[in-house]
């Protein structure tokens, strides 16, 4: 998987960057309906996941984007307005594949 950072990821870092990027971030990446200011904040969103290098990291980084702040609300609204998946669709399976340890 290419990351952003150029950061090489293996074993659970690595699951949780590609189940995201499946779920949500090459979806949207890809999607003619993303406006560009989308398209910007997911590649932001992944550098900072990226940034974050380790899984429990990255696991209470997408936690604090769930529970979000007034940016993060107004960029999961407009990801929705688009018909876009967000990391709220994800959370069940996400819950279930990444536990908090």
């Amino acid at each position: 998987m290419e990351t952003i950072t150029g950061i090489k990821f293996e074993g659970r870092e690595l699951a949780v960057m590609e189940f995201l990027h499946r779920r949500v971030f090459d979806p949207a990446l890809a999607s003619a309906k993303a406006t560009n200011s989308i398209k910007a904040g997911v590649r932001t969103t992944i550098m900072r996941m990226e940034q974050r290098r380790t899984a429990d990291g990255m696991i209470r980084y997408f936690w604090a984007a769930v529970h979000g702040t007034e940016k993060s609300i107004r960029f999961a609204d407009m990801m929705a307005a688009a018909g876009l998946d967000r990391f709220e669709e994800v959370l069940e399976d996400f819950r279930r594949e990444f536990p908090l340890d």
